[in-house]
Order: C-alpha cells, then structure tokens, then sequence
C-alpha cells in the first residue's frame, strides 16, 4: 500500500481491534454523519437517531475484536444500523402508543430536582450540620464516630478511652439533643 494513500475502513478497523485507538477516531470521523443521515432520514426523529447512533457505534466497538473482513466495514456497519432499526421499529409495534394526554401528564408530574428542593434539602443539610457543631465535644465525637465513620460502640470505646455504656449514654444524649433541635 502507498504510504501517502489514505487506510482503508477495513485496514484501520483491523488496526483498531489490535488496540489502535486513532485508527477507530479516523474511521468514526469518515462515518459519523453519513451513519446519522441515514439513521435520521429512516426514523424522522432526532432524539431517536441519536440513540440509535450511539448504539451501532457502541456495537462497532464491541464487536472489534471478532470483526472480520469479510465484507466492507460500511457494509457491515450499515448491516448492524438496519438490524438495530428493525428491532426498534418491531418493539414499537408491541408497545401500547403513548396516551392522548401524555405531554400534560408528564407537566404535571413534579419534578424532584427543582432548584427550590434543592435548596430545602441544602438548608436541612446545613441546619443538621449546625445542631451537631452545638453538641458538646464527648457528644459530637461519639456521634460522628458513630454515624460518619460506622464504628461500633466497642471501637469508640476503645478511642475514647471511656466504658461502653458511657459511649452508648453520650450517643443518645446526642441523638435527644438532635431530635430536639431539628423539631424547632
């Protein structure tokens, strides 16, 4: 082969499946938009051909080390897209069509991560973090003993160089004082 003549799919997929990592780069970027044309032109729907993009892209990469050249890559790679479309399409006869409604629905369903939870959930965080910094030293130590490192009360005996019940009364002195300060 010329040294200046570009590789052939079928040279650089051999070479990836030896471990040649620029040469799946070189032949990602001779087929990626072709692949997503195609796609898309087949489903009519974005979102759509891009997971069934990533998914022959991920199959290309699985199968790299059984691959062999027995026909073109794009051959083979457009085989596995229209075999991953018919499986989507032979789904999609088996699923019930999304209801009339689905989009007011799915407005309606209250979304967990709105920026107003995660400031609650950031207040408790701080509001706990603050009535443990109130506890006591002995309190505070054997909680966090307790709680953060999940040392049994033996262990934090043995740290603390105190008796076992003293641990265990320290702890729920703590957890009292905690209970009382988050009610508030």
């Amino acid at each position: 082969m010329d040294a200046l003549a570009d590789p052939t799919d079928e040279d650089l997929m051999l070479a990836y499946a030896g471990g040649d990592a620029a040469a799946f780069e070189q032949l990602y970027s001779r087929h990626r938009g072709p692949l997503y044309r195609f796609l898309l032109r087949q489903c009519r729907q974005p979102a759509l051909a891009d997971e069934l993009f990533q998914d022959v892209w991920q199959r290309v990469i699985s199968a790299r080390a059984s691959w062999k050249p027995e026909a073109a890559f794009s051959t083979w790679m457009y085989r596995i897209a229209h075999n991953r479309l018919n499986d989507h399409w032979r789904a999609a006869r088996h699923r019930p069509p999304a209801p009339a409604d689905a989009d007011q629905r799915t407005a309606q369903v209250p979304d967990p991560d709105t920026p107003e939870r995660q400031l609650s959930a950031f207040e408790q965080r701080r509001r706990l973090q603050l009535a443990i910094e109130a506890l006591p030293e002995d309190q505070r130590l054997v909680l966090q003993l307790r709680l953060e490192q999940e040392l049994s009360l033996e262990q934090i005996a043995e740290i603390t160089a105190t008796g076992r019940e003293t641990v265990k009364s320290r702890l729920r002195y703590a957890m009292d004082k905690l209970r009382a300060r988050l009610s508030e």
